[in-house]
């Protein structure tokens, strides 16, 4: 039986979870892990029982989200409020650590930090996370055990069978493709 590696479940980990985002500009997700047990997962989104951006838009100052607390932070303040040590952990993130998150984790004593998607890497942030001896990898998550573009997907038969509607095929052939997506995606469409 061949089963995912560590990496990549971790990394689907946080795939998974920055589907919980409420950020309208970028979902992210993060997961601390510590001797490959997850002690914390965190997302992109508003304070608890806050406005949330998906609500009633973003709240931008200088091209950036005030209202969004980043996934890194949502799961080291997770551990801090909980009690649960983050000394020695790794992290596990669907996108790289903007500055200000790469200084919290470097402060929370996370020693390795595993990220999937470059974006907008800070060389002071890759500066400082070798000075603390900070190891960073790129896992770019496998595509096969989270489909990051079901939804892109999803859209693209929607729209092929839609314009089949306006041919000659027949209503019982269009509600046959109707049902095979279904099954082969969701039960949206």
């Amino acid at each position: 039986m061949d089963r995912i590696s560590w990496d990549q479940y971790f990394m689907a980990q946080s795939h998974l979870i920055a589907l919980r985002s409420t950020c309208t500009r970028l979902a992210v997700g993060a997961t601390i892990v510590r001797d490959k047990r997850i002690i914390a997962g965190g997302y992109n989104g508003s304070i608890a029982g806050g406005t949330h951006c998906i609500d009633e838009g973003c709240y931008v100052i200088d091209n950036h989200c005030v209202r969004t607390i980043h996934a890194e932070m949502n799961a080291i303040l997770q551990c801090a409020k909980f009690g649960v040590p983050t000394e020695g952990a790794e992290l596990y993130v669907t996108h790289f650590p903007c500055l200000q998150c790469c200084k919290g984790i470097i402060q929370s004593g996370i020693q390795t930090v595993y990220y999937s998607v470059d974006y907008k890497n800070h060389p002071y942030a890759l500066e400082l996370f070798e000075q603390a001896k900070v190891k960073v990898v790129q896992v770019e998550l496998e595509e096969m055990i989270i489909d990051t573009k079901n939804k892109e997907k999803l859209q693209f038969v929607a729209n092929l069978i839609g314009k089949l509607a306006d041919s000659d095929i027949s209503q019982h052939e269009i509600k046959e493709l109707h049902q095979h997506a279904n099954r082969l995606f969701t039960s949206y469409i």
